[in-house]
């Protein structure tokens, strides 16, 4: 018996409306009836209808002109029409109403039913890949973009307003900013969502491997290449092409991508023919593009097309008021991935955070994150998951919590222990207290461990 499926039959004779209720409940289906489009719309707007099957000639319109109707407000529903007298017109009509299929009246159930059953399979595939595609949206959504302070705000409000319009944008910013995650968005809140998104960095490869990588090769163009190769344009041809380090590229790949942008077309690496490509191009770089025009490293008629919009990605030490939300979120990604309880960061932790340089920005903050919580036996991260330079050379530390006595008091613990390896009974030697004082300071500030000169 299949699997159980929700059907709407839509035909004003009750007999035969009737037969089809019975043919199709029998093999599982929940089935509703309708017996005019009105009826119809009305049960599509209570039910989870996967297919329909429908009667071209209804009392109050025609199943042509319903199938539109249904495509409209239930894209994932499919139809299948049913007519007394099929002829090639209409069918041809059906189909590109988007009609799932069209049969004849009176034709035997044996070609109904699975016709039904391909429908429902064709109805759900489409359903899981809509909730894909919403759920990478959404992933990749501006929301998704985590930061509070006035900087990200106002350059999340900037890059909104260029989403739409399918021109070229590139994103300036020092490296780990999170500019690709910026191009992802706008990719995410354009047309072409439902499209492929294609990243290169154009620093990973040499001139040779890039050129194959970005524009693909034919069978015998060079050595090794033993079959055609689809290049990364091409891949993402009707979606948006990322390509980061665009400062990287060689002046005879940057004419090369010019024709891209200019007359949408390029020639595969040992191909004379030209091909067609329809792609967004979003680029990225941290080098003064400008300072290479003028040093004849780069090329200025495609600067001023990959340049028609600019946005700059505000370091993380302009935008320290999201260092918390930031760590927040990367401390519960790894805790998950790890599978670890960790729930949250002491006092002198953020501390430290909030005043770190992060020359390497969200990136750096990111792989912090995750040592913190691969370090960490507890639930909460301290100082002690830090980096140990970190903790016994950075004049940040000295500046931490200064009328704060506890706070002294544990990092200074902690930093005997540090340079004793956990040896507690050396430790409380040079703290000049008891064993047991020592074992107890330990519980109260949770210093566990590791120790980070070992």
């Amino acid at each position: 018996m299949a699997a159980a499926g929700n059907i709407l039959v839509v035909d004003d004779e009750d007999k035969l409306r009737g037969l089809l209720k019975r043919i199709i409940g029998l093999e599982g289906y929940i089935v509703h009836e309708a017996i005019d489009c009105k009826s119809a719309l009305k049960v599509l707007g209570k039910e989870e209808v996967e297919v329909v099957v429908c009667d071209v000639r209804l009392p109050d319109g025609n199943g042509l002109e319903l199938t539109g109707s249904i495509k409209r407000g239930w894209p994932d529903a499919e139809i299948i029409l049913l007519t007394a007298h099929a002829n090639i017109p209409d069918v041809v009509r059906a189909m590109r109403s988007g009609a799932f299929d069209y049969i004849s009246k009176g034709d035997d159930n044996d070609k109904l039913l699975p016709l039904i059953a391909h429908a429902i399979e064709k109805a759900r595939l489409q359903k899981r890949v809509r909730r894909l595609q919403e759920q990478v949206q959404h992933t990749f959504s501006f929301d998704h973009i985590i930061g509070d302070s006035t900087a990200i705000q106002q350059t999340k409000a900037m890059v909104r307003k260029v989403t739409a319009a399918d021109t070229t944008v590139m994103l300036l910013g020092e490296t780990g900013t999170g500019k690709e995650l910026f191009a992802k968005a706008i990719h995410a809140a354009s047309g072409r969502a439902s499209f492929p998104f294609v990243a290169l960095n154009c620093s990973a490869f040499s001139k040779d491997l890039l050129e194959s990588e970005l524009f693909g090769h034919k069978a015998g163009a060079f050595t090794g290449a033993m079959r055609d190769k689809k290049g990364l344009i091409e891949e993402a041809d009707g979606g948006t092409l990322f390509l980061d380090e665009i400062g990287e590229m060689q002046l005879d790949l940057q004419a090369k991508l010019l024709r891209v942008l200019e007359v949408g077309q390029f020639f595969k690496v040992g191909s004379t023919v030209p091909t067609a490509a329809n792609v967004r191009i979003l680029s990225a770089t941290n080098r003064n593009l400008e300072q290479q025009i003028r040093d004849g490293l780069f090329r200025e008629d495609l600067f001023y097309r990959l340049n028609v919009f600019t946005v700059e990605i505000p370091p993380l030490r302009d935008r320290r008021k999201d260092i918390p939300l930031l760590a927040k979120y990367f401390m519960k990604v790894f805790a998950d991935k790890l599978n670890k309880r960790v729930t949250g960061m002491s006092r002198e932790f953020l501390q430290v955070l909030e005043r770190m340089p992060w020359k390497g920005n969200i990136r750096e903050l990111k792989n912090v994150m995750e040592r913190a919580v691969i370090l960490s036996e507890g639930e909460e991260l301290g100082i002690e998951n830090l980096p140990a330079s970190w903790n016994t050379e950075s004049p940040v530390l000295q500046v931490l919590s200064t009328f704060d006595l506890a706070s002294v008091e544990k990092l200074h613990i902690q930093r005997v222990l540090n340079y004793t390896h956990g040896n507690k009974v050396e430790a409380a030697r040079l703290l000049n207290i008891g064993l047991t004082t020592v074992y107890r300071k330990m519980e109260e500030y949770g210093l566990n461990g590791p120790y980070l000169n070992q």
